[in-house]
Order: structure tokens, then sequence, then C-alpha cells
């Protein structure tokens, strides 16, 4: 193996614009963290009036937004907040992660904006008036089932979208928010000159110019074709006429977007020659900073739920999403997502725990491994998978000991005690995930399982995690592994741009990863193998309600 060695004193710049936050981390030469800041939108924007950094739309059922120019303004916070801590001048390159599947609208003209940027003026005060669509559609939205059908009956069915470009259409996804909007605000779309990605639209605020759609978040908006890694002119023609021209060019994730915009330069003392590398999606972030290999698995416990791994040959299955490797030229990263995350959870502390993680943590303790039989399925929010509406489903097996299903009997209640409800949740949410995972080809157990996110903090899930999945449990030294797997994509393009060629991102860690902060460490140990294969009798059993409910209530695969 070559050595790739990163230039003495140079910093390595990763952001991350997630649901709630902004957040940033700074690596040094031996990737190594030197700094990290965040903005809360809720909080420290307060005037946007955001409840968990979105607008939920008390009219249209299941239109969620955010405000286009929260971003902005929250980049200009941000970027004051790290003058105090680091030498912009000393960032080589900088990269970046955003929720995936939000999408920005910019107005005929805002090239010209973004071109001649006045660095006496903020950002939020020059951009105000660059976007057609203010508040822009993101992963929660889930008003766009009818163009979702219409969309899959244009390209042959459900299934010939999902071997075209890696997802079936979904709600969320760029193609139907697009379509919804060329039908039903025609003059928004025929006034847009650009239609971006959240990720891309950051990056063209660096670059002082459109920056393009990388290949690995541009998968998740059933435009590109997977396979070539352009966009399809079937899904653009079921999607909105003259669409690629507003779309631009894709890009591979590890490829220079442009130089820093002289805005940056001369505002915060930024290097003139430091490169902008391409920005993508915060699940392709998190495998890079996450140093994923082959077999691993990788459980994000956020806002959303995601369980991701890299897979050479990924198999058929419509509920999950194929990707492009995000930090590799071969290969696909394939991703489970579920919308019910942490807000379910703190939905559920609060009802049945008190508002206490504590005394949440307690019934997790307190009630037995495979809660004598106990399963719920609990949706706060329109769920992405399976795909069902709003609300709670709880089931008790009578007669179940955890031996065999003979003389087993599922009983609908209405509802638990309340350690026991807890304890469904939290084993719900797993046996789901592992059931999942199983279908798309991921074996479990897995190499390595790494947990992130926020509720991977908590030692009472991840035990859980060990017992259902009957492995190891990793954790990283931050929960934000996106914006650190951003700043390792930022070194990651620099190199690749250095050397004039794909440098493997291995190169730049593989012989001194337990000296970056990209190691992980065993936070819990392996769950009894007996007890592993009952949870796998169980998850059986909670597949068959699950496909009963999604007939009864879900949306009907074509």
């Amino acid at each position: 193996m070559e050595n790739y060695s990163l230039p003495q004193g140079s910093l390595f710049l990763g952001l991350d614009c997630s649901t709630q936050s902004l957040k940033a981390t700074i690596l040094d030469s031996n990737l190594v963290i030197v700094a990290t800041e965040f903005v809360h939108f809720d909080s420290e924007l307060p005037h946007y009036k955001t409840k968990d950094g979105v607008y939920r739309d008390p009219v249209i059922n299941g239109r969620i937004v955010s405000p286009t120019m929260m971003w902005v303004e929250a980049l200009d916070l941000m970027l004051e907040k790290l003058s105090k801590k680091v030498d912009f001048a000393k960032i080589a390159s900088i990269s970046g992660s955003a929720q995936q599947h939000g999408s920005v609208y910019w107005k005929i003209g805002s090239s010209m904006v973004l071109s001649s940027l006045d660095p006496g003026k903020r950002l939020k005060d020059q951009l105000s008036q660059s976007f057609p669509l203010e508040e822009s559609p993101i992963w929660m939205d889930c008003s766009t089932t009818e163009q979702c059908r219409k969309i899959e009956e244009a390209v042959g069915g459900a299934s010939e979208l999902y071997r075209l470009t890696g997802s079936r259409a979904h709600e969320r996804y760029v193609g139907p928010q697009v379509r919804k909007i060329y039908e039903t605000r025609p003059e928004v779309y025929h006034n847009t000159e650009r239609v971006s990605l959240i990720s891309s639209f950051m990056g063209s605020l660096f670059i002082g110019a459109y920056a393009c759609i990388d290949e690995t978040d541009g998968a998740g908006m059933n435009l590109m074709d997977i396979k070539k890694r352009e966009w399809s002119n079937l899904a653009l023609n079921a999607t909105a006429p003259s669409l690629e021209e507003k779309l631009g060019k894709l890009a591979p994730a590890f490829a220079v977007s442009g130089i820093i915009s002289p805005y940056f330069v001369e505002r915060f003392n930024f290097n003139k020659n430091c490169l902008v590398i391409q920005w993508s999606g915060d699940n392709p972030n998190s495998l890079a900073g996450l140093a994923l290999n082959a077999g691993d698995l990788a459980i994000s416990l956020g806002t959303s739920d995601t369980v991701f791994g890299l897979i050479d040959d990924p198999e058929p299955c419509l509920e999950s999403h194929v990707f492009p490797n995000p930090v590799d030229t071969n290969g696909y990263m394939v991703m489970l997502v579920y919308k019910n995350g942490s807000l379910t959870r703190e939905d559920i502390r609060n009802c049945y725990a008190e508002e206490s993680w504590e005394v949440f943590n307690n019934y997790l303790q307190q009630t037995p491994p495979l809660n004598e039989g106990k399963l719920g399925f609990y949706y706060k929010e329109h769920e992405i998978l399976p795909p069902l509406p709003a609300g709670f489903h709880r089931y008790a097996l009578e007669n179940f000991r955890g031996e065999s299903m003979d003389g087993v009997t599922v009983q609908e209640v209405q509802e638990f005690d309340a350690p026991f409800e807890v304890r469904a949740l939290i084993e719900g949410q797993l046996l789901s995930m592992r059931a999942h995972a199983e279908r798309v080809g991921m074996v479990i157990p897995p190499k390595r399982l790494i947990a992130t996110g926020g509720a991977s903090s908590n030692e009472c899930i991840l035990n859980a995690i060990a017992s259902v999945f009957g492995c190891d449990v990793h954790t990283v030294p931050r929960p934000d592994s996106a914006s650190l797997g951003a700043a390792l994509r930022a070194a990651h393009g620099w190199t690749c741009h250095e050397t004039s060629s794909f440098v493997p991102v291995r190169f730049l860690y593989e012989d001194k990863l337990e000296k970056t902060s990209l190691s992980s460490k065993i936070s819990v140990n392996a769950g009894n193998p007996a007890l592993s294969s009952k949870y796998a009798m169980l998850m059986r059993k909670r597949l068959e309600i699950e496909d009963h409910l999604v007939k009864q209530f879900g949306r009907v695969s074509t």
C-alpha cells in the first residue's frame, strides 16, 4: 500500500446540515479532530419559528418543509463561531453533508447573485430573494403519494423504477417532489433556474456557483440511472419537462466541486486555493466517518433511524435504497430508512416514562428480553419502512415462551403497562432493522456493528442491539459521524485531486486507524447466541404482523 500523507499543518473542514442543526468538524493532517461546533436551528435561529428544524403544514396533510434561508443564516453563524477557534487560512479543503432528499429551488438569475457576493455583507442579506419557493421540501415530507404512483406507472411499475434508480418512488424523494411542484405550482417550476439537493445547495454557497449534484446523494432522487451514474431519460420524462437542464451535471462524491469563492477569502480569510469537494448526503458521509468495510453494518439512531452497509451486488428489494459507494468507485451502499427515530422515542419517554431517560432506562432494565411476547409498532409520523400511516399498534403473543411458535396466538391490545411499553418500542425498532437488513442481503450477525447518532450514547439501548443482532456493538467517540465523514471526505478529495487519480480512502488511515478520530471501540459485548435465535423467531412473527398491516393500511406496490 502506498503512503498518502496529508500536508502537515493543514486542516480539513466538514459540515453537516441536518434536520435540527448545522454541525462542523475540523480534522488535522493526522485525521484527529481539532475543533467542533454546532448551530441549533430552533434555539439559535428562533425567528424562523421551526419545531425540530421543520414546519408541519396544518392544512396539507403530510407536508413537512424547512425554511431555505434558515440554512443560509446558520452558515453565517457557524463561520463566525468557527473563526474564533481556528485559522481558516490553514484549511486545505472543505466538504459537507446534508439531510438527504431535501430540495432547493433557485430563482432565474440567482447564479449572478451567487457569483458576485459582497464580502462586506452576510449571506442572508444577499440571498433572501433567490428562491421562488421559500420553504424546501425535506425527507419527512409525505405529501406526494399521488405523484409517486404516477411516476411508477410511467416507467413500468415500482420494481422497474427500483431496478433503474435504486429505489421505488418515495414521497420524500426529489422526483415526486418536483412533479408535485410542476403540477400544483407551475409558475414556481418555470421560474426555477436550478434544482439543488440540500447538499449541492450548501456546496454552491461555498464556490459561488451552482455545484453539481454528487452521484451518491443523486441516487436518492428517483431520477438517476444507478448503473450508469447518469440522469435517466425515462425517469426525467416521467417527472417534469426540461428537468435535466435544471438539475445540471452529476459528479463523483470525491471530485472537486470548485475553488472557494472570493467572498469567503475576503470575509473570513480562507486560503484562496482552498478546494471545495462535492457535498453528499448525511448517511453516505456517516458511512465514510465510520470507516465501514464490506460485511460491517451501521445503525444510526437520530431524528431518522438508518441501517446501512456496503454490498457488491444488492438483492432486489423494494424497501431498501441503493446508492453508489461514496468513497470508492466500485460497489454500493445499501440503506434502510425509518422516519420514526429519536422523536418517537422521546414521545414514548414523555408519555410512559415520566419524561425521564433515567426512568426509561430503568424500565428497559427491569423488563425481560423478548418482552413476554409483547410487540409494538409505534409511528408518530407516517412511516417509510414499512409504508404505514401514523398510528400505534400493539399485540400480545399469548402462550409465547421463546422456544417455538406452537400454540401461540396473536391478540391485538390497546396498551401495555409502562415498562413493557418502553421495551416494546425499542425491541420493535430493532427487530424491524434486523428483519429488513436480512431481506436486502446483509449478513446477520455482521462482522462489525457500529452504532452512531444521539441514542448511541444510551447503554441500555446498545445492550438491546447486542441481544437482537447477536454481536458486539461498537461506538465512535462522537455521535456525529456525518460531519466527521465530511471532513474525511474533504481530505480524501484533496488527495485525489493532488494525485490526479482516485485513491482508496482507506489509504489515508489504514495503518493508523486507532490513532485517528475515525476509530471505534466495543461498548457492549455480544448478546447470548441462544437469545438472538429467540429474537429471530419473534422477528419472523413481527414480519407477519407487519405485512398484514401494510396490506390493510399501506401503499400498495405496483
